[in-house]
């Protein structure tokens, strides 16, 4: 450092002095912490739904909760009180939020109709009309009611059915109990990936 670098320096200090000793600096903004960003936030607990393992997380969003006022979520993490992970969670879960903020997400069922290359919005209802009819179609053509011998099995083979992993045991014993009744026998769970 030579001598005009010291003296800009010490001039520059003095002037910083200057102006805080006349009272023209704000103390108090220079002296408040900043605001927590999940003080406002509205916590909701969940469960993650990436494997069986079912990580607890706490996910905070903002926004009012007015009738027409939209929540975001801007905020995923472990929950430090579920005895499953106790706060962590892995690459997956770490990187929910991204994946629910994530633009390319679909928000609306789509449906590409045969022989077609382009996907069309459609409404819940129809699509699930159309689920509903699909699988009604292809089990009455499908279904084997008697097998050689004679006895009733009722078995749908052309069909498969993927579960959550993220359920409790009620609600995997009920979709369980839903899918034998139809006469499925290929059911799976997204625990296995």
């Amino acid at each position: 450092m030579d001598r005009r670098q010291f003296f800009k320096l010490c001039a520059c200090g003095a002037t910083t002095s200057a102006i805080s000793a006349l009272g023209l600096m704000p103390g108090t903004a220079m002296a408040a912490p900043r605001e927590y960003k999940l003080l406002r936030a509205k916590e909701t607990r969940n469960n993650c739904c990436y494997c069986s393992v079912g990580c607890g997380l706490l996910m905070y969003s903002n926004g009012s909760n007015g009738k027409n006022a939209e929540q975001a979520i801007f905020h995923i993490e472990g929950d430090a009180d579920h005895p499953v992970n106790r706060g962590a969670l892995c690459p997956k879960g770490a990187g929910l939020v991204d994946y629910v903020n994530s633009p390319n997400r679909n928000h609306f069922p789509e449906v590409r109709e045969a022989g077609s290359n382009e996907w069309k919005r459609i409404s819940w209802n129809e699509a699930f009309g159309r689920i509903a009819r699909l699988m009604k179609d292809d089990r009455d053509a499908n279904l084997i009611e008697k097998n050689s011998d004679g006895t009733t099995v009722n078995r749908w083979l052309s069909t498969g059915m993927m579960t959550s992993s993220a359920q409790p045991n009620e609600g995997g014993f009920i979709t369980h109990k839903f899918a034998r009744s139809l006469g499925l026998v290929a059911i799976d769970t997204i625990a296995r990936n």
